[in-house]
């Protein structure tokens, strides 16, 4: 049943998702028309009122660029991180191991969502690398493979990334200053910061996290379809074997350096200046302040300084670091865009309206899960954990603590619904799928499915856990 479902459904996503990029268009082109038919700028003039939120330079289009510049460095030092010998020599020796389709995509989505709570970044490469050479293995072996489920199973870190290590919600709000950043000035006085403790390392986020670890692979499992005809093998995908020194190739062999310029470029003293001054900053940070004090800028330096150690050289980081780049051109050319749907939103009143539609007759067993739909909800539309955080935070947070419900758990209830309906919002997919070579409209219907379980599971987390 299961199976058949996710074929249906794989079926009519193919004919009707298009690119991201258009994707982002479309929305910014609805956005614009139901905030100028519900919505109320304020001005005289409605579309005048539109254009001026749209194209603000500081609350508008532009509002994100510091935000979008720390996404891109999280994905950067994920995908360096995910390239490094001893991480390639894992995926290498982890594609050899599944005997089936089945059995693939359940390792690719267990070892996804290991790494996603770890980073984001790390596990959205982590998944892709691993989904490719496990296709190349299954195809190498003569085993039939459905590579489209396979891919999938390769997004599932960005399932249950918001409630790990770089999830940017908790992670905002840690500090005054962070949470300053994404909460209007109105709000700061009457919101307090959130620890780690109470969000991440909650016993909410424990069952939940825990749950989905558990639940994405074995959906995957069981969505493997049963007509072995109907597989689409690698080879049916213009798929890139891999570029020297990344997984899926032949090992670059390096030239000994004869130079001082090459024997700086290569010297694991140089790396180790750098890396070892990132520790010691981390530690003297979690030394000074704890580790629930952690945030995003403390996840960055740790995967910068870890990523350089183990490339071991200045040289071969940077290599790796100017190939993760490439990732980030969906970042910094759509982020603009849905930086200006979330100000058309905020602006107009439309945001608000549709958080508070949520949780004005809720209860405070049922606010946090109507709080985390309005967030899946506003996710398709601004796909930015952090972004939608700013928006929704003042309403969620004012609105729990008027329930007695602790900060901590809103939080979390915003984090569950935005990386849910990632499995809908291609969006964060974008690295992805460049390097699995497979369309978005591939993997959609599989990860639909996926995300239906989860729903069920995180609402059964949010009754029960305090």
């Amino acid at each position: 049943m299961i199976s058949s479902l996710g074929s249906a459904i794989s079926k009519v996503m193919e004919r009707v998702v298009p690119d991201p990029f258009v994707i982002a268009i479309l929305l910014t082109l609805i956005t614009a028309i139901v905030s100028l038919a519900w919505g109320d700028y304020g001005s005289d003039s409605q579309v005048g009122g539109l254009i001026d939120a749209w194209s603000n330079s500081t609350s508008g289009l532009w509002s994100l660029l510091a935000f979008a510049m720390q996404m891109c460095l999280i994905l950067v030092t994920g995908y360096a991180l995910a390239t490094t010998k001893l991480v390639k020599t894992c995926i290498d020796g982890i594609a050899d191991i599944p005997q089936s389709t089945a059995g693939a995509a359940a390792i690719v989505g267990f070892i996804a969502c290991i790494a996603g709570l770890m980073n984001w970044g790390l596990g959205l490469i982590v998944g892709a690398l691993l989904a490719r050479e496990v296709g190349f293995s299954l195809q190498r072996r003569g085993i039939p493979c459905h590579y489209p489920l396979i891919a999938a199973a390769g997004f599932m870190g960005l399932l249950v990334w918001h409630g790990g290590l770089s999830g940017s919600a908790p992670l905002s709000m840690t500090t005054q200053a962070g949470a300053e950043k994404v909460i209007p000035q109105q709000f700061i006085d009457s919101i307090e910061t959130v620890v780690l403790s109470d969000s991440i390392g909650s016993s909410l986020n424990l069952i939940v996290s825990g749950g989905l670890l558990i639940i994405a692979p074995l959906m995957l499992y069981l969505l493997t379809p049963k007509d072995v005809s109907s597989f689409k093998p690698i080879s049916v995908f213009n798929v890139d074997p891999g570029t020297p020194g990344t997984p899926g190739s032949a090992e670059q062999h390096e030239v000994a350096p004869e130079s001082l310029p090459d024997k700086l470029n290569h010297s694991t003293l140089i790396a180790m200046c750098i890396a070892l001054p990132l520790f010691i900053g981390l530690g003297r940070h979690v030394l000074e302040h704890g580790l629930d004090k952690v945030g995003l800028n403390q996840i960055i330096m740790f995967m910068l300084a870890l990523g350089v150690l183990l490339h071991r050289s200045p040289l071969r980081y940077m290599e790796a670091a100017c190939k993760g780049a490439t990732g980030c051109a969906g970042i910094m050319i759509q982020f603009p865009l849905y930086a200006g749907i979330m100000a058309m939103m905020a602006a107009s009143g439309l945001m608000a309206e549709l958080t508070e539609l949520f949780v004005a007759n809720s209860s405070k067993e049922s606010m946090p899960i109507f709080t985390m739909i309005s967030a899946g909800i506003v996710n398709l539309f601004v796909p930015s954990g952090g972004g939608q955080w700013a928006i929704q935070a003042p309403v969620a947070l004012e609105s729990g603590m008027q329930l007695g419900i602790a900060p901590g758990k809103m939080v979390m209830a915003v984090a569950y619904g935005d990386q849910l309906t990632n499995m809908l919002q291609p969006f964060w997919a974008l690295p992805l799928l460049a390097i699995t070579g497979v369309k978005a409209r591939d993997i959609v219907g599989y990860t639909a499915v996926v995300m239906i379980a989860a729903f069920i599971w995180i609402t059964i987390g949010l009754l029960i856990a305090g």
